[in-house]
């Protein structure tokens, strides 16, 4: 066998310019196969990231108040009857307590000022607090501990 001939009875060449097919052709492996000699000619896959998050609109510390809408309500939840509605800042698992064998943060009746810890929102495998934004007694409580939440999804009224 010649310097420029390898396996297959192919040349360097040869080689080169399937490559060249597979790499700018719409081919994405070519197999060749002579006794025991054998070629494989794959194109890389090339793997993209995973599109941006868009911007969530909402500090996952802190809770915005809402206005009564005039609008209907889509959602299952019952609608609030008066006071600051404490939303979900993002989708994730609602905690009451930072802990399984802790105090909750609040309970209904709790005054609460601006800037308390009012729960947890698990989201990731990281555990974000979402504080008050204003002042307050807890009216009602809209969600169990430990269930899904969704973003902006009514979780407590602060009166």
């Amino acid at each position: 066998m010649s310097e420029n001939m390898i396996a297959c009875n192919l040349t360097f060449e040869d080689i080169n310019k399937l490559a060249e097919r597979v790499e700018n052709g719409k081919l994405s492996k070519i197999k060749i196969k002579n006794g025991n000699c054998e070629i494989v000619i794959e194109k890389e896959s090339k793997i993209l990231p995973p599109p941006p998050m868009p911007p969530m609109g909402v500090s996952v510390n802190t809770a915005a108040a809402v206005q009564p809408a005039v609008t209907a309500e889509t959602s299952s939840e019952p609608a609030p009857t008066s006071g600051n509605v404490v939303k979900a800042p993002i989708v994730g698992t609602y905690y009451s307590a930072p802990g399984p064998d802790k105090a909750p943060f609040v309970e209904i009746g709790k005054k609460v000022k601006k800037g308390d810890v009012l729960m947890i929102i698990e989201s990731m495998k990281l555990m974000n607090e979402v504080q008050s934004d204003f002042d307050g007694v807890v009216k009602e409580i809209l969600v169990e501990n430990g269930t899904a939440v969704e973003f902006d999804q009514p979780i407590m009224i602060i009166e």
